[in-house]
């Protein structure tokens, strides 16, 4: 017997060996080891030790050495679940497969902590006639009283695990509430010897977080602040958690995800937090080390101490943050983030008529981008409640946008001055830090090279080698530099100031300028704008339109949109029966189009005003355009109708037309405007427009 079996003796007193039937003996005896963590394994080997000597206890009871087995592969591994434990499954496939005559374990919460794996192995132990022993006594799974006794311990065991864990946490929740827990530190934080954390001593890791911040600030978005990252080449820097390289600061390629734990942890702001996740079971997926978390809600942190850490930013900066990061998000009640289109309005537009957002509406390059409110449609396949196009209202909303910041037009100039020579003055600092670390790794280098024997020439071959490296990049940096510094000086010149000066002082200008981006007038509306509520007046041109600016002040406005026909025009009618009172006074088209000008009419679609076109256009719809007739005796010597000439070499009227436009052909308008056209084609010519029509695609 192994002397290290503790409690032999009165273990055979108990185990009520009369269970142990010569089938039994004839299989495998299995002792099963096994440790909660790899700490335990490490700190408590008696406990070990003591498992591994039920060897002895098994070779007393009847089995020989050969056929007894250990399972050892959980050590240091939780029994709160059988997913993972690769020892116990291998228990579980022994047993199925009728190997098993015996299972030895210190106790029952050595084999399993869960109800569900205790009682399958308890299932498959009574089906194939398998004895269970531990340091109390002998079970037989096929025995009432013993399994009923097997699974009462199983449950107690359960339910340990739970108090122990209960106990462990409460403990962790005091000690948090305090603010004495230690919690994982982000980027831009260290601890120090005594464990109280402090901002990063590296000033480069400091200014590149207060830059994160500061582009959120100014621009709103996330992915634009990660852009600014990449663009000036910036990188972040993260020290190593564990293993050589602890504590050492490594700089990493900036990712949306980093950029996103700056602007979402609280320790930024100076914070003590504790609970900003929680594990869901339903999540869990196995082998994730992260498994099943979910983030919390902020009113739902179990501990939140404000001002006991350094701060990069207020507490008032970081809520507006979060406020910023969730209206980025896309969804109906949200604006959402800035996207592309030409639309400037973008979430911003709310329903007259049923408070709800609008949605912006793009069909590419052919279609204009319109405001349309259609959540009825969506939700509930109801009908279209009101649309409009996107450039009416855009244009109202922006000269409106513009006379409220004509007056602040200097103050404007004077910030974007000032930012501007912020902004430079930030790239400069970091330039200023990438260079000086790179000197400091040169001398570095150096001083290893000048401190070696020039004997040893296989370290000094090496750090020669290193030295070389570092010379390489830090002149790769100072060239770099020094490029950017000539295509963008660090102070901002006279004639830069002169121009933003004159920018400021013609705001539509510098609005409708083309080098202003889309995007730049969307940003600059949404400083100004909170929404904008629009009602379109039935199906009519006109539109009320009420703007609400930042800082609850409200803008009333009316103006016309683009109709698609002129039914919908409000003064249809009017304008109908002015048409017919201008013609009977005998007005020609283009006498007729100045007059209507001239009396405020509009026409309808895009056009401002009317021309001969739509004057044309008009007075056919009212039946009132005289059509010339084509009398052959007004052509010249070999001129065609274009009808007769489009019959004549097989072609459509639009066709022959467009080259009448272009010029292809040589024509005229019989009797002026409104005239029919003469098309001058001698054989000569249309065989060389029969030509030509053959090879048009």
């Amino acid at each position: 017997m192994n002397p290290q079996c503790a409690n032999d003796e009165r273990l055979c007193f108990s185990a009520g060996t009369e269970k142990i039937q010569p089938i039994h003996r004839e299989r495998l005896a299995i002792v099963y080891v096994r440790q909660s963590t790899l700490q335990q394994v490490e700190r408590h080997q008696e406990s070990t030790r003591m498992q591994y000597g039920l060897r002895g206890l098994a070779e007393k009871m009847g089995w020989p050495a050969e056929r007894v087995l250990v399972v050892d592969d959980d050590l240091g591994m939780s029994g709160a679940s059988g997913e993972g434990r690769q020892g116990f499954q291998r228990l579980l496939s022994e047993v199925a497969l009728e190997h098993v005559g015996l299972i030895l374990g210190v106790e029952m919460s050595r084999l399993s902590r869960s109800c569900p794996d205790w009682y399958q192995l308890l299932k498959l132990c009574a089906v194939f006639r398998t004895l269970i022993c531990d340091l109390e006594g002998l079970y037989d799974p096929a025995q009432h009283n013993d399994r009923l006794l097997l699974g009462l311990k199983g449950t107690i065991s359960e339910a340990e695990l739970h108090l122990i864990k209960q106990r462990m946490l409460q403990g962790k929740y005091e000690k948090a509430r305090r603010g004495e827990l230690a919690i994982a530190l982000p980027t831009g934080y260290v601890r120090d010897a005594s464990g109280q954390a402090m901002l990063d001593p590296d000033e480069r890791v400091q200014e590149v977080v207060k830059r994160v911040f500061g582009q959120f600030e100014r621009c709103g978005s996330l992915h634009q602040v990660l852009k600014d990252l990449v663009e000036h080449d910036l990188r972040i820097g993260v020290r190593a958690l564990g293993g050589p390289q602890n504590g050492q600061l490594e700089w990493r390629r900036p990712t949306r995800a980093m950029v996103h734990r700056i602007l979402r942890h609280p320790i930024y702001a100076g914070a003590y937090v504790y609970g900003r996740t929680r594990v869901e079971e339903r999540r869990k997926k196995p082998g994730r080390r992260h498994s099943g978390q979910v983030s919390v809600p902020q009113d739902a942190w179990r501990v939140c101490l404000r001002d006991r850490l350094p701060a990069y930013i207020t507490w008032e900066d970081f809520e507006r943050n979060q406020a910023q990061l969730r209206a980025n998000r896309s969804r109906w009640e949200q604006p959402g983030v800035i996207r592309k289109g030409p639309a400037l309005l973008q979430g911003l537009v709310v329903c007259g008529r049923c408070g709800k957002r609008m949605l912006t509406l793009t069909g590419g390059r052919s279609l204009p981008p319109r405001y349309a409110c259609r959540r009825d449609r969506i939700d509930h396949a109801g009908p279209l409640c009101q649309s409009l196009a996107a450039r009416g209202l855009d244009a109202e909303v922006s000269r409106v946008a513009l006379e409220a910041l004509e007056p602040s037009a200097l103050e404007v100039s004077l910030e974007v001055q000032r930012d501007l020579a912020a902004e430079r003055a930030a790239v400069d600092r970091q330039w200023e830090q990438r260079l000086e670390q790179a000197r400091y790794e040169t001398e570095r280098a150096r001083r290893q090279y000048d401190a070696v024997e020039p004997e040893n020439r296989l370290v000094a071959r090496t750090l020669e080698s290193h030295w070389e490296e570092n010379l390489r990049s830090l002149r790769a940096l100072e060239e770099e530099r020094a490029r950017l510094v000539r295509e963008q000086p660090r102070e901002i010149g006279e004639g830069e100031r002169g121009q933003i000066l004159a920018l400021a002082q013609d705001l539509p200008r510098l609005w409708h300028a083309p080098t202003t981006e889309d995007r730049e007038r969307k940003e600059i509306l949404r400083h100004l704008i909170e929404r904008v509520v629009v009602t379109v007046e039935g199906k009519s041109e006109w539109v009320e339109a009420k703007i609400e600016w930042a800082g609850s002040h409200e803008t009333h406005t009316r103006f016309r949109r683009d109709v698609r026909t002129y039914e919908q025009l409000s003064g249809y009618e009017e304008l109908r029966s002015r048409v017919r009172e201008l013609h009977a006074e005998g007005l020609g088209q283009s006498e007729l189009a100045e007059r209507l000008n001239q009396e405020g009419w509009r026409p309808a679609k895009r056009r401002r005003t009317f021309d001969d076109h739509s004057v044309r256009g008009l007075l056919g719809r009212e039946g009132l355009r005289r059509k010339r007739p084509q009398d052959d005796r007004l052509l010249g010597p070999d001129e065609w109708w274009v009808s007769r000439l489009g019959r004549e070499l097989g072609m459509s009227l639009s066709t022959l037309y467009s080259w009448v436009r272009k010029g292809w052909v040589r024509a005229r308008q019989v009797g002026g405007p409104g005239g029919c056209w003469a098309v001058s084609a001698d054989q000569a010519e249309i065989e060389r427009m029969r030509a030509r029509l053959r090879t048009e695609p």
